[in-house]
């Protein structure tokens, strides 16, 4: 299927990827058994045909990367989708081709390529799939968001996250961007399960990046005092850090090296150091990379890129000149 209504041509490439057989989860013309795989991808749902005696070809693609997941899926003929409440996702919804009629919440949203929508975890969902609709659904974990979230405010959170329902989200470069980016790691092949700090800055940038993109109900925030005197849990986190940086480390197991809870945490980095721990712990990689490439031991950058977790060798380059004042390549030439 051709992704004409797409209107960024190198994204509309990049989605291509999702017509792959190596990401094809099924094709089925039983509406059933899809709804049993789709409902084991995402949460268990309704699915009914609203016109009698049609077919009902469904075709699913799947592609997992940690916290997060790609997937297209596409109904030939007009569906009423009853799902569950998400509970420990969010889903982003954007249709490639067709329309569907989503009601969330109360709110009515006719969904086309133009226009996603965003389906909260505690949102009660109807939606009607007209024939061919085609959609490209990102699903996010809520731990990821509300925690990447809770970094950025330096605060707990006094509510649960939640988004607008609509979402035009060609109208965000920052957003598309991201949507061809994660396409291309795909298309790569990478085995996160076998690199594990690129997967975790993955889903870190698209956590950040829907968090910046859309609107949501945490964006006005009041401003905190900065503690004045750096906490013990802090200091020991820190060290921690500094002491595992090449390993796999989570918000939750820096909490727990700690002693606090995850809101604590967070509170206690933001508030003294300014930044989240996950930015502490980038920090930290970078000078890990500087420190590598200073040595004269190494002759490939990329390789040392990779061994640290930056996977994205244009970002990685870019953030490395702009906190060092020369390039990788410079650092690895003083030698």
């Amino acid at each position: 299927m051709l992704i004409n209504e797409i209107a960024s041509p190198r994204l509309s490439a990049a989605l291509s990827h999702l017509n792959a057989s190596s990401s094809l989860l099924f094709a089925s013309a039983s509406l059933e058994q899809a709804a049993g795989i789709v409902g084991r991808i995402f949460k268990p749902c309704q699915v009914d045909l609203v016109d009698r005696g049609a077919r009902a070809d469904v075709r699913m693609h799947h592609i997992a990367m940690g916290e997060i997941s790609l997937n297209r899926l596409r109904y030939s003929s007009r569906v009423d989708i009853a799902p569950a409440q998400l509970k420990d996702f969010f889903l982003v919804q954007m249709p490639l081709h067709g329309h569907a009629t989503i009601i969330s919440e109360g709110q009515e949203i006719i969904s086309t390529p133009q226009l996603a929508t965003v389906i909260n975890p505690e949102d009660v969902t109807r939606m009607r799939w007209e024939p061919g609709n085609d959609q490209f659904l990102l699903r996010i974990s809520r731990s990821l968001l509300e925690s990447t979230l809770m970094g950025q405010l330096g605060q707990p959170l006094n509510g649960p996250l939640r988004f607008d329902s609509a979402f035009r989200w060609q109208e965000n470069p920052a957003w598309c961007a991201l949507i061809g980016y994660l396409m291309e790691c795909a298309s790569q092949g990478l085995d996160l399960d076998k690199h594990r700090l690129i997967r975790q800055q993955i889903e870190q940038l698209v956590a950040t990046t829907l968090l910046n993109s859309h609107r949501h109900n945490y964006q006005h925030p009041g401003q905190q005092k900065r503690a004045a005197i750096r906490p013990s849990h802090v200091r020991r986190v820190q060290e921690y850090i500094h002491a595992h940086a090449h390993e796999t480390l989570s918000a939750e197991i820096l909490a727990e090296i700690g002693g606090v809870s995850l809101r604590g945490l967070y509170a206690g980095f933001k508030n003294f150091l300014g930044v989240s721990p996950m930015q502490y712990l980038r920090d930290t990689r970078m000078e890990r990379v500087r420190a590598e490439l200073l040595t004269g031991e190494v002759n490939n950058v990329t390789g040392v890129a990779l061994r640290w977790g930056f996977a994205h060798m244009g970002r990685f380059s870019a953030e490395y000149k702009s906190r060092f004042g020369e390039t990788p390549s410079q650092s690895m030439r003083k030698r």
